[in-house]
């Protein structure tokens, strides 16, 4: 079990370092690998980032709970996904190749030519905490895993991921980063279907597995059993809201920044299509995954949830094949550490300190103290990794989710009016979170929708007071 967990670990490591083999040493190929990475793997990368260990430790655990109805969460996550896919991403690729931003922040201060170093620092700063916090679950999450199966203390799974981290993203940056999530995604998926496949034959089929989860008293039911509105409109209001939780990709620099990478914006249809294909079938997998790991762990009073996977795996697969599922589930936290800790690097070096950093030994030793900081985070953190994601995620998609939208669409709103509709959507989603309204819709349905009034309404106000002046003039005698 050791040795494969290490043989893949070592392998991401040298993946990871012979980037440098390419790597141009500057801040732009630091950050943005040059702009040079290809279709397939700017959307194999950008799936690793996005599925991260939520997927494995946060996802399984809440159908393990929830059971059937948890299709609703990716269905709705993968609609939203999608749906802001079809005219965000090539639009930011475009607007990252004017603007010769580094940053997701600096694209998004300088997009239309526009510079207002306030709004860039804001951006930056919102970025850096909720990031800070996105990596420290991931490094619980892989942390959570190694002390299941390998009975680690967490400090020590956590102190693993982080050094890995540091070790290629001091190397290569961004480039190391993506490469290495390529390999990662691989492993993931492979890890995933290894568990589904063994899991459902130790049922003895598909069959079996359904019959033994409709004993299971509710756990075959469409919808949550805890929603607000009762029946298909509570159904509906649960999956409307996790479409949200989907469109949120488009608020997080951490993935945003792999699409910023890609060599061409004409590329990014084949970019696309590569990230939805692993994506759906790496979702679909762990919901049936989590699923069946409730009828063969049946007792839930045992053990935390969140470990189905791992504890799962420990008792079903040769010590060979145990490794290769660790190593998935540590691939899923690293492929995203690394990613939400350069972009903390990106907006600290570039964004909030007065003068732009260019010299990549200072970027490099400035990755290297954020993660430190992130591995302080994780040993002293007490949230779930699933609550702690949800959290970093809606925050950073009601934050900046509206201002991209109304930028991609055309329009063009003055830097007050994005710092107010910035500073309002955060409010609403942490707001909404702290008063546990989270149980009933996901907070980054009305913290993106307030940041969109708040976007628009000046034009709707523009457009009332030309329709009156208007209407005064047809009507005057």
């Amino acid at each position: 079990m050791v040795f494969s967990f290490l043989l893949f670990l070592g392998l991401f490591a040298l993946i990871g370092v012979s980037s440098t083999l390419v790597s141009r040493g500057t801040k732009k190929d630091y950050y943005l690998a040059s702009k040079s990475i290809s279709p397939a793997f700017v959307g194999l990368s950008a799936v690793a980032t996005n599925n991260s260990g939520y997927m494995f430790i946060g996802v399984i655990g809440y159908t393990y709970v929830t059971g059937l109805a948890a299709i609703w969460l990716m269905i709705g996550w993968i609609a939203g996904d999608y749906l802001a896919s079809t005219f965000v991403h090539s639009r930011l690729r475009k607007a990252t190749g004017q603007t010769d931003e580094v940053s997701f922040a600096g694209v998004l201060n300088h997009w239309h030519g526009r510079q207002a170093m306030l709004l860039q620092r804001v951006i930056a700063l919102i970025s850096f905490v909720f990031l800070l916090a996105y990596a420290s679950a991931q490094l619980v999450a892989g942390s959570k895993a190694l002390h299941v199966l390998l009975g680690w203390p967490v400090w020590a799974g956590a102190s693993i991921g982080a050094f890995l981290v540091m070790f290629y993203c001091l190397s290569g940056g961004i480039r190391a980063s993506i490469w290495t999530d390529v390999a990662q995604s691989v492993v993931m998926i492979t890890a995933m279907a290894v568990m589904l496949v063994v899991a459902t034959v130790s049922f003895g089929g598909p069959s079996q597995v359904i019959m033994e989860m409709s004993k299971v008293d509710g756990f075959l039911d469409w919808f949550p059993k805890d929603l607000a509105l009762p029946g298909i409109m509570g159904g509906v209001l649960f999956g409307v809201s996790w479409a949200f939780a989907g469109l949120s990709v488009i608020g997080q620099p951490h993935i945003m920044v792999r699409f910023m990478t890609l060599s061409s914006a004409t590329k990014m249809r084949q970019a696309r299509h590569w990230y939805y294909t692993w994506f759906v079938a790496f979702y679909v997998m762990a919901t049936i995954v989590g699923m069946i790991s409730r009828i063969y762990l049946s007792d839930t009073n045992a053990f935390d949830a969140e470990l189905a996977l791992p504890t799962m795996a420990l008792e079903l697969l040769s010590p060979f094949m145990v490794g290769l599922v660790l190593a998935g589930i540590f691939a899923a936290t690293i492929s995203t550490a690394d990613s939400l800790i350069l972009s903390c690097s990106s907006a600290l070096t570039h964004d909030l300190l007065p003068h732009n950093i260019e010299n990549t030994w200072v970027l490099k030793i400035t990755t290297g103290l954020i993660t430190l900081l992130a591995l302080m985070w994780a040993i002293f953190n007490q949230q779930t990794v699933f609550s702690l994601v949800i959290m970093a995620w809606s925050s950073l998609a009601s934050a900046f989710a509206p201002l991209l939208i109304c930028l991609c669409l055309g329009g063009n709103p003055k830097p007050r009016v994005s710092l107010f509709a910035i500073i309002t959507g955060l409010s609403v989603a942490l707001i909404w979170r702290y008063l546990g309204w989270h149980t009933v819709i996901y907070e980054g349905m009305p913290g993106i929708l307030v940041g969109l009034i708040v976007l628009y309404s000046p034009l709707l106000l523009a457009f009332f007071q030309t329709t009156v002046v208007k209407l005064r003039y047809a009507i005057k005698p």
